[in-house]
This record gives structure tokens, sequence and C-alpha cells, in this order.
């Protein structure tokens, strides 16, 4: 899973994915229409009645202009449906864009992370492997000063990033400030379709266990999956570890899609239902043609929705263990419907249910939305809703998929804190490779003498720590270390990647293996006794 800094740079659409949209979505909808009975309809007319007498009152009579955008898109309609619940939303039209781009995974421009920094700049996080910017050579902390000319100082870090974008085959002159350099950098990329793959690169632990880490779920996950697998080799998998920590959720149809490639032909895989639409299940149309090979699903608290219907599947029919936190728990649909001038409405439409009937929403009744985001809560579970798996193990609804094996990340400590809160890491490596070169070997692992050019660069720079922490925290400093110069050094999916080999909880999980494959195996004859059990007697 990415540090905590980086998860924060996939900015906007994460965040907004997760903070804003809850993350699960079913098919679009062009019109809708409900039915009110008389006095309901009565009372909605002498309610819009009202609104609009308020809103003349406050057009003629503020003492500034009032803009129809503001008071109307940002003030009534988001505090309508705030009065709803916490997922339903309105988009502008340029958060609708992005959602649309989002889902279809898809856009046009150079494809790069960026993030805005003090002084009003923004800089490169990290180039998309094989994207146009990756191709020109722009690497992590390369400081954007120019887009065509256009000076960026005290620009947005999204205003920068839509001077980026344009139509397919357009040039766009970025100009860079990089540390060793005394000038600045000129770099002319033609733009091109930047896909934005939910899907990381799948690859080996050791001999028959890989490893895959699905970021969120839009319209390419599954292909994305299966073409993963098949590239591996899927005969040759005897363990998966499927890592959805973070995963904020996405596409229900997505959702779906992937835990079919997991579960057998016919099995349950979701159900959802809501006061204006009839009960829907759905089940796996294709199956996993007889591979059954043991999976650990890795979930932390802000895996949520789709990732939820994913692992809650998967828990429910035995077919996996579940390692990690309790998960966030929105058992919420949303149906989009597009609207005038390109806007559009996320609206609950529905609730979702786990194959064994768990509603895992948890309530937000009595809190208010900071704290239904940001507070987790280990122990939110509804006693009322106690369901069993396929075995007979017993699984509980109103807080979200409680793992099978829990696994708690370490706090930081103080020193910890004080290098992640001054991106020390990424820092020192933009500095480092100001007068180094970039081209590394494979294979290349941190050496003393990089540890003690870092060392050397935390006093000069004045970061707080102490010898003994230092020494405390030896292993910690070196994987992170290793993984933000992999960053710059290599790509980014080969960064996640070592950072993934050396992460405590994947090293776990390939331990749990034999349990998750006994998982299966204690189900299987579970469910044959079952079977023999309710056999008529000749």
């Amino acid at each position: 899973m990415a540090l905590k800094r980086r998860s924060i740079i996939v900015v906007p659409l994460l965040i907004a994915l997760f903070a804003v949209l809850g993350g699960i979505y079913g098919p679009r909808v062009e019109t809708a229409a409900a039915a009110t009975d008389g006095s309901n309809g009565d009372e909605v007319k002498s309610n819009i009645r009202n609104f609009t007498k308020v809103y003349d009152l406050v057009e003629q009579n503020f003492a500034d202009p009032v803009k129809p955008d503001k008071s109307i898109y940002k003030g009534a309609i988001p505090g309508m449906l705030r009065e709803l619940d916490p997922h339903s939303n309105f988009f502008d039209p340029r958060d609708y864009q992005t959602l649309r781009e989002d889902q279809r995974g898809v856009y046009y421009g150079v494809g790069m992370q960026v993030r805005g920094v003090p002084g009003g700049k923004t800089m490169v996080v990290a180039p998309f492997p094989g994207s146009p910017a990756y191709k020109a050579g722009l690497r992590p902390g390369d400081l954007i000063v120019k887009v065509n000319e256009k000076p960026t100082d005290n620009l947005t870090t999204t205003e920068v990033a839509d001077l980026l974008k344009g139509p397919r085959g357009t040039e766009v002159k970025i100009t860079v400030e990089r540390e060793g350099s005394a000038t600045p950098i000129i770099f002319d990329v033609i733009r091109d379709e930047i896909p934005r793959r939910f899907v990381h690169d799948a690859f080996w632990l050791k001999p028959g266990i890989a490893y895959i880490y699905i970021e969120g779920f839009n319209e390419t996950t599954s292909k994305d999956l299966g073409d993963n697998l098949r590239r591996l080799g899927e005969n040759n998998i005897k363990g998966l570890v499927l890592d959805l920590r973070g995963n904020p959720g996405g596409l229900l149809n997505e959702g779906v899609a992937v835990a079919d490639k997991f579960l057998a032909k016919g099995q349950v895989i979701v159900s959802h239902k809501g006061r204006s639409s009839a009960e829907k299940v759905y089940k796996a149309q294709h199956g996993n043609g007889g591979r059954d090979y043991p999976i650990v699903v890795l979930v932390n608290h802000l895996s949520a929705s789709a990732a939820e219907i994913v692992s809650g599947a998967l828990q429910d029919h035995d077919r996996a263990l579940i390692l990690g936190e309790t998960t966030f728990g929105k058992g919420l649909v949303q149906t989009v419907y597009p609207l005038i001038e390109n806007t559009g409405l996320a609206l609950t439409t529905a609730h979702f249910y786990t194959p064994s009937g768990r509603l895992i929403q948890r309530d937000y009744s009595n809190k208010s939305f900071f704290d239904y985001y940001y507070h987790k809560d280990d122990n939110a579970r509804n006693m009322q809703d106690v369901k069993m798996t396929d075995s007979g193990r017993t699984v509980y609804g109103g807080g979200g998929i409680t793992p099978d094996e829990k696994y708690t990340p370490p706090k930081l400590d103080r020193m910890q804190m004080e290098f992640s809160r001054k991106d020390a890491f990424f820092n020192f490596t933009r500095t480092y490779f100001g007068s180094h070169d970039t081209k590394l070997p494979q294979g290349w692992d941190v050496s003393n003498e990089i540890l003690n050019d870092f060392h050397d660069y935390l006093l000069k720079h004045d970061y707080e720590f102490t010898e003994a922490e230092w020494a405390q925290d030896h292993d910690w400093i070196k994987r992170s270390l290793k993984y933000e110069m992999y960053m710059t050094a290599f790509n980014m999916e080969d960064a996640k990647r070592v950072q993934a080999e050396s992460d405590p909880e994947v090293l776990m999980a390939i331990d749990l293996m034999p349990k998750a494959h006994a998982l299966q195996d204690t189900s299987r004859k579970t469910i044959v006794q079952r079977m023999e059990g309710h056999r008529p007697q000749h």
C-alpha cells in the first residue's frame, strides 16, 4: 500500500471519491420521476414557494450581488442533500467532468501527479509509467513554474492540472526548476490518452504466491485484473494476496465483476434494494473456472463500498481470509443523474447486502459528517444483524467488514512523525538526484553510504531526532528511503513493488495462506455434510 503522503497526493480523485461520493455507483440514469400522494405533493409545493420567496428576498436585498451558482449549486442543493445522508452529492460542471473521467479511467494530458507546496508552487510528485511526462524526463521534485509560458505562481494545483490537460496530440510546454540545475528546464510534451488504471501490476511475492493491489473500481478494473492474472499465469498461482487497503470503492458493476473472478459460478455476490427499486441479486456469471487457490484479502478502515462488496462476498462464502482492520462500513448505493449545464446528482437510491444478508452500513444518524468520515470505530456493529458464512461462522452487519485476522498498523513514533510531516525522504531524494545519476541498477538497495548521506542531510536541515531513535527505526528508515528513491530512479510501479515486498502486513498474509486454505476446506466439508443431512431417507 502506498505511503500516507502518496495516498494524499492522488488527491482530488481519491479524497473526492471517498469523502464526497463514498464510492459506489449503480448504472447512470438519464431521467427519473417519483410519485407522491396528494398531501405530500401539496407540502412540497408549499416548501418550494417558500424557498422561492426567500431566494427572491436574498437576491433583491443582500448587501452584495448574489451569484446563482454559489447560492444554489454550492448552498441550497448541497444543504438539502446533507439532510439525507453522507453520500448523496451534487456535482458542479468541473466536479462532474472529473467524476466521469475517473469512472471511465481515461483522460487526455501528460500523465503525472502534482501537488501544491509552500510558496504557491506546484511540484511533480510522480509521472505515470510510460506516460508522455515520464518519457519526456519529468521527475519527482520538479517545480512547475510555467505552462505554455503562463506563470503558475499562486495558481492552485487544480488550475495547473487543467493547464496540463488538453486534446490528444497537442503540445504543451512545461518549464520546471530542478534541484541541481542552475537554470530552468523546458520540456515540450505531446499530450496523449492517459489511462487511469486502478489495478497495479501484479507480481510474485515468492514462488506461487502472487500479489495484486486494487486502488479503486472504475470501468476498466475487472478487465485490468483479468489481464494481470493472465500475464502472471493464473494456473501457476498457489496463493493470492489481494490488497484493498485504502480502496474507497467506485462502480458497483466492477466490484461485482472482480468478485466474480474468484467465486464459483452461480454464487451470490451482493444484492441491493431501495424504496423505489425492487431487489436485485448479483451472482457470479462466469466464475473462477475451478481455480480455487487460497486468498488473503488486506483491508483497513479506509476500504469502503465496492471494496466491501468484494471482501464481504469472499468472506461470506469462506473463499478468502480477511486480514487487517474493520472496513469503513458503507452499504449505500448511489445512482448518478446527469442534470442540465453539465452538472450531476449522486443520490442514494438503495442499500446493498452481502451474500449472507448483512447490511454493513455504519450508523450516521447521531454524529457529524466529520466524525462519520474520520473517526473510525472498530466495534461499530449491529448486534441485531447476525448472519452466518457458508461454513457457519458468525458475521455481523452495521459496522463494515470485520477481519478474520486483525492487523493494526503500528502508530508512528515521534521521529517517524517528524520525518513524515516534513517530507524528509522526498526532500532528500530530490536533493540527492540533483547531483547524482538517476539511473540505478535493477535490484538496487539502500547502502550504508546512502544512509549516512541521509543522516547528514537531516542534521543539516534541522530535522529533530536522537541517535537512539535513529537506531530503533533503522529498518523503517531504510524501507521508506528505498521506496522514495525507487520512485525517481525507476517508476511508481517498481516503488510500490519494493514497498509491498517488505510490508509487515503483506508478509503476515503470506504466513496466513495455509489458514486461508484450511478455511476453504472446512467450508467445503460443512456444505457437503449439510447437503447429506438433507437427503431423503429410503
